[in-house]
């Protein structure tokens, strides 16, 4: 496969089970083929894109000192400021050409993970950065529930299955900025080959080069959304649970050309996450003699810290 299949969500959402049954068919084909799709009518409408780039902007155009005033220890950076090339990818020794904010779940008065998750972080210079990306954090994963619906039945589970995993699961809304390259990169590029943790990611800006999937023949192939389209795969959780019938497709974010060196890159992935507790032991009917089991039992929890750790971001 060369290129990144397109799916609109409408189909699914519609009340005509031949259309709702051709988009389980397609976004099943895909994540099993690429692991990647780009996805037409979600919730995000063209105003609240708009205005949350503008304020990632405005956060990101503020002085360093004052960002760092958002960086909070001891936390893995699961909250607020990450600063430039402090997240390695895994095997890699070089940072990656980037800086970013984690908006985390906005949990129910009373909630019993409010003791377990850290609590999201309030910029004061820019207030309508908090609201603004609230509001995406909340669109993006009202889309993602509906995707693994979906998935839900394409894997022969009841429609439903994810809906209590994910609801108030550990899901990040990262905005990411990858700042103009002054100064030719040693063995560095803005965010170097990887797979993702989560169930999965629902990436908005990928509408200009950069982005790249790997395939099954090992190529890379540029993966561009058009304006109107999220680029969502498959997470590392999700391939685990399904014995690898769905793929979590290696990718990354290569440099630009050089004459472009002077720009800044802009991109927000969604990663869906699910509670902790959530079991990722490969599901039944995706493994039998033939194919066994390709990975030891864990949960959500123990995936994700396990990760962490590798990616530097918990010592």
């Amino acid at each position: 496969m060369n290129q990144i299949p397109s799916v609109d969500l409408r189909d699914f959402l519609s009340d005509n089970p031949e259309r709702k049954q051709k988009f389980v068919n397609e976004i099943g084909k895909a994540y099993e083929e690429i692991g990647f799709v780009a996805l037409k009518g979600h919730f995000l409408d063209d105003k609240l894109v708009d205005e949350l780039y503008g304020e990632v902007r405005n956060f990101f155009n503020l002085p360093v000192e004052t960002k760092q005033k958002y960086e909070i220890p001891g936390i893995g950076g699961q909250r607020g400021y990450v600063g430039f090339g402090k997240e390695t990818a895994k095997g890699f020794k070089k940072g990656d050409l980037k800086e970013f904010w984690h908006f985390g779940q906005y949990l129910d008065e009373g909630s019993k993970y409010a003791e377990v998750y850290p609590d999201n972080v309030n910029v004061t210079e820019t207030p309508k950065f908090n609201e603004v990306g609230k509001q995406a954090y909340q669109m993006l994963e009202k889309t993602g529930v509906y995707v693994l619906r979906a998935l839900a039945v394409h894997l022969g589970l009841d429609e439903f299955y994810f809906d209590k995993y994910v609801k108030e699961g550990n899901s990040i809304l990262r905005p990411i900025h990858y700042p103009p390259i002054t100064e030719e990169p040693e063995n560095a590029v803005r965010a170097a080959a990887h797979g993702d943790i989560n169930l999965i990611t629902l990436l908005m800006g990928a509408q200009g080069k950069g982005l790249q999937v790997q395939n099954h023949d090992g190529e890379w192939i540029d993966a561009i959304a058009q304006p109107d389209e999220l680029m969502i795969n498959v997470g590392d959780m999700l391939s685990r649970h399904t014995n690898n019938k769905l793929k979590s497709t290696i990718h990354q974010v290569v440099n630009p050309p050089r004459e472009l060196w002077g720009t800044s890159r802009y991109s927000i992935p969604f990663f869906m996450h699910p509670v902790s507790e959530m079991p990722l032991n490969a599901l039944e009917g995706t493994y039998d003699e033939s194919n066994p089991k390709l990975y030891p039992d864990t949960t959500a929890g123990e995936f994700l810290h396990e990760r962490l750790v590798e990616l530097g971001l918990i010592k």
